[in-house]
């Protein structure tokens, strides 16, 4: 699936930001706080720069939570994994740190991010940008040759990234056999750890993505569908995540990322979508394995994969202090799990690190980070609802504001969920890259279908489509 782009007026999303009650700049006492930890010499820890790594993130990001290093050693690999050290320049009690717990997590917007710390260190100070030293947490994991963990340690260091990598040339490099040294095996590690997940019934949703650019006096809205080393990537981070939760489970003391596994009959009804759309499911086949054989660019496959979704349900934060949790469990990775490589944009991730770090010396845990962890789902499951509201209420604009001229035009449409009680759909059209709401009665899920646009609101942020009669 290539990206589509399609040019907006520029558009103003202060509405957005007010709507949200989004800050406006940091207090002048988190922001003081931030330039003196910025300035402060952080040696007290292991020197591992000789260690080459680099981090791979969209082209314009600053806040580098990532630096990725692989080697391949006797009989398996090690995943040399270093992770910004937040904690070290945010102090307990004070006024950056309460800063932060309002914030919960970077809110992204196309005109600009509402930052979870200042810029001066989620930019600067604590980002692993290339040639600077930082100070990190670093993870090592060794593999065996099939990818399972057979070691993991974690603790502070100073580390160098050599590059900002990004993944469309990540892709590229790998495809043309000239990768990167640091991430050359990227793919065969990638590789092996998708098919330890299929094999314990993890499930990936590799959803295309709408994303809004800037461009000129406008903005693109394009549809990105995730290439290969972004998954292989993502593979490195839940890797460390399981590792995070597996300390903490033994230590009896964290804060998991758990959902629920799906209900039988929600399995049963995808099996039923399925047989509808005339996609094959093989006896004792999980719903992982049928998805990740699927060709996204075929609106049948589309369609299924928007149906598993609705699997996709209950995800939160689950705190536990002595026994572990009931249901430690992840359904997507399909073992328990943990917030624990993006702490620059996610504020549960700082304290989970610290648990971790502690667990795994064999340490006390510091009593302010066990203190937060059962106030943490609060304020995640509440930010994780803003920064979900301003990235679709972004796209809705964006849509509205693309298609508010061609209302009465007729497009070929994609349906990829049906409610027959409303009688409408949701569906894609291509060009522009818009999925909205449909109305009509006779909607067939996973086919292509001609519908009229009755709506295009910028006021409402609102797009609507009405299923075309055919002339009989």
């Amino acid at each position: 699936m290539t990206a589509r782009r399609v040019l907006a007026p520029r558009i103003d999303f202060s509405a957005l930001r007010h709507e949200l009650d989004l800050p406006d700049g940091f207090s002048a006492d988190a922001e003081g706080e931030a330039r003196e930890a910025a300035a402060r010499a952080l040696d007290d820890r292991a020197d591992r720069t000789e260690l080459e790594f680099v981090t791979i993130d969209p082209p314009t990001s600053k806040d580098l939570d990532q630096a990725l290093l692989l080697l391949r050693r006797d009989g398996g690999y090690r995943v040399h994994y270093a992770i910004a050290d937040v904690a070290a320049f945010v102090t307990p009690g004070g006024a950056l740190e309460r800063e932060t717990w309002k914030r919960g997590q970077t809110v992204y917007l196309p005109d600009g991010k509402v930052p979870l710390h200042p810029p001066v260190l989620s930019e600067g100070a604590a980002s692993l940008l290339p040639d600077q030293v930082r100070p990190a947490v670093l993870w090592t994991i060794d593999l065996d040759e099939a990818g399972a963990t057979v070691a993991v340690d974690v603790a502070r260091a100073r580390v160098r990234s050599r590059a900002k990598l990004d993944y469309a040339s990540v892709q590229r490099d790998a495809v043309a056999g000239t990768p990167h040294p640091s991430v050359a095996l990227l793919p065969e590690v990638g590789r092996l750890l998708v098919a330890l997940g299929l094999d314990r019934g993890a499930v990936n949703l590799p959803m295309p993505e709408q994303e809004i650019e800037p461009d000129g006096d406008g903005w693109r809205l394009t549809l990105r569908a995730p290439v290969a080393v972004e998954e292989y990537n993502a593979q490195i981070s839940l890797l460390t995540g399981m590792a995070a939760a597996r300390i903490m489970l033994g230590g009896g003391v964290g804060l998991l990322r758990t959902m629920p596994p799906p209900p039988p009959e929600t399995v049963e009804a995808l099996r039923v979508a399925a047989r509808a759309l005339g996609i094959p499911w093989p006896d004792h086949a999980t719903p992982g394995r049928v998805i990740a054989g699927l060709d996204f660019s075929q609106p049948r496959a589309a369609a299924l994969l928007d149906q598993a979704a609705e699997m996709m349900r209950g995800a939160g934060y689950t705190p536990f202090d002595g026994a572990p949790p009931q249901q430690p469990l992840h359904a997507a990775v399909a073992a328990s799990y943990a917030h624990v490589t993006a702490p620059l944009r996610r504020l549960a991730d700082r304290y989970v690190t610290e648990v971790c770090l502690a667990l795994h010396e064999g340490a006390a845990v510091p009593s302010w980070a066990r203190e937060a962890l059962p106030k943490l789902p609060e304020v995640m499951t509440r930010t994780d609802r803003v920064s979900g509201a301003a990235e679709r209420g972004a796209v809705d604009l964006v849509e509205a504001v693309l298609l508010q001229s061609r209302v009465g035009e007729t497009f070929e449409a994609a349906v990829l969920d049906v409610d027959p009680a409303r009688r409408r759909a949701d569906i894609a059209i291509d060009d522009p890259p818009v999925r909205a709401r449909c109305e009509g009665d006779g909607l067939p899920l996973g086919e292509r279908v001609a519908v009229r646009l009755t709506e295009a609101d910028p006021a409402k942020r609102r797009v609507v489509f009405q299923e075309v009669q055919l002339e009989a």
